[in-house]
């Protein structure tokens, strides 16, 4: 069965949880926290997910959702 594309989701919880098609960004968190900025612009055009971005962000490092990567049994 194909999968359904996330246009207009914004949040990452949703587009995990329901499994939906997106390009996956995650290689951001590891460029942003490697860059060692003090303070990030993330200036982008409307619809260029900034919100989703920060939800993943949220998700990657909020403890509420340790212990629920793709590998952990």
């Amino acid at each position: 069965m194909a999968r359904t594309v996330a246009i207009g989701i914004q949040n990452f919880a949703d587009i995990v949880e329901k499994n939906y098609f997106y390009i996956d960004k995650t290689g951001f968190i590891k460029e942003w926290w490697e860059s060692g900025d003090s303070v990030t612009l993330i200036a982008r055009p409307r619809r260029f997910g900034k919100t989703l971005n920060m939800s993943m962000l949220n998700r990657f490092f909020s403890c509420e959702y340790e212990g629920q990567g793709e590998n952990n049994n």
